[in-house]
């Protein structure tokens, strides 16, 4: 497992952060998300074989960017 934080922009509420954390929370072995609309960076535990490609893609499924 690793710990990534991501940068996402969009989030403005509440329902936001709800928003990117089921869509991080399904993601296949992903454990510990916390999402932070003050700081807009969302924190989650990684199974090694997870590309960040697939994390990102499920940001932006949800309706948000990920800021690199």
């Amino acid at each position: 497992m690793s710990r990534i934080t991501l940068k996402i922009a969009g989030m403005s509420c509440e329902h936001c952060v709800q928003r990117v954390t089921r869509a991080l929370s399904a993601l296949p072995g992903v454990k510990e998300v916390k999402v932070d609309l003050t700081t807009g960076t969302a924190t989650l535990e990684k199974p090694e074989e997870l590309p960040r490609e697939e994390i990102v893609r499920a940001v932006e499924e949800a309706g948000y960017r990920v800021e690199e």
